[in-house]
């Protein structure tokens, strides 16, 4: 009896670590390489170009099903991460503080990554309305300006604001229907990876967003030479890292947008125009038909 007493008492006091795997269309693969680096004491997953391909993969297949949403749907989405994101708050709150952050300044992370899902789900049906024009022409037509998203964006995460800066580039990112694939903060990934269980048990899509975790410099050239990824946004990235990114986008003209902000800055970190700046510009003409006296167009 005592030795079964002794063997109950060890059992409950196992630790269960976590496995912090990546987030890739909607299921949490190890990577194929079976790499790993140690980042706040936990293993986490060094993410190779074959992984980056395969959510790349995963991002083009759920962008046409995402944009085809309607605006109000996005809305409603976003919210609800914003909804899973507050039940899990004190998990998050934990996890920064493990990364290095006070409990004071965590807290502010988490809820500040709270407001910026609610403000981006209050844009996803409205942006259009600012955007958008009726063009004066002088033929007898309609000209039409709308925005549409560019299609799939990767993105190099802020290091020094692990789950804000992650929530900040994607949320503007996939409100207008664009997918994404983004790599974590490399010194805090832990945030990042559950804040992908967040996404995989709201009502988001599966391939929408794809959370790597690994080393920017080994993934950087991989990104930027990708034929079907269509934008890309950095935040934090050396002055050479910039400029090497800069140069390789070019093959297939991609749009590199720097949002190098200060997300506490919410005048400058939350805006419409971050929606913007992944769209492009469509414009369409149709015909007026022509009523004659008779009644009958011509």
């Amino acid at each position: 009896m005592a030795k079964e007493k002794r063997d109950a008492k060890s059992i409950a006091a196992i630790d269960v670590a976590k496995t912090y795997k990546m987030y890739i269309g909607g299921k949490f693969p190890r990577t194929e390489s079976g790499r790993y680096y140690i980042a706040a004491s936990a293993n986490v997953c060094l993410a190779s170009r074959k992984d980056l391909r395969n959510a790349v993969v995963a991002a083009r297949g759920a962008q046409a099903v995402w944009q085809s949403r309607t605006a109000y749907n996005r809305s409603q989405i976003l919210y609800r991460v914003a909804e899973m994101l507050q039940g899990r708050a004190a998990q998050f709150v934990e996890e920064l503080t493990l990364q290095g952050l006070t409990a004071a300044a965590s807290k502010k992370e988490v809820q500040s990554s709270i407001d910026r899902l609610i403000y981006y789900a209050g844009w996803c049906d409205k942006f259009q309305q600012v955007f958008s024009t009726v063009n004066p022409v002088a033929s007898s037509h309609f000209n039409f300006s709308v925005l549409e998203p560019v299609g799939v964006v990767f993105g190099f995460a802020s290091n020094d604001s692990p789950l804000l800066g992650l929530v900040s580039m994607i949320a503007p990112i996939i409100a207008s229907g664009n997918t994404c694939i983004i790599l974590a903060s490399h010194a805090s990934p832990l945030s990042a990876v559950t804040f992908g269980e967040v996404l995989q048990t709201s009502d988001l899509p599966g391939g929408v967003v794809n959370l790597l975790t690994g080393n920017a410099q080994e993934l950087l050239s991989h990104a930027a030479n990708h034929m079907d990824i269509n934008s890309v946004a950095v935040d934090g990235l050396t002055g050479e890292q910039l400029k090497t990114l800069e140069s390789d986008s070019s093959s297939n003209l991609k749009r590199v947008v720097r949002m190098d902000e200060d997300w506490y800055d919410v005048e400058r970190s939350q805006s419409p125009y971050l929606i913007e700046k992944f769209c492009e510009l469509k414009t369409t003409w149709h015909p007026i038909e022509q009523i004659s006296a008779s009644g009958s167009g011509y």
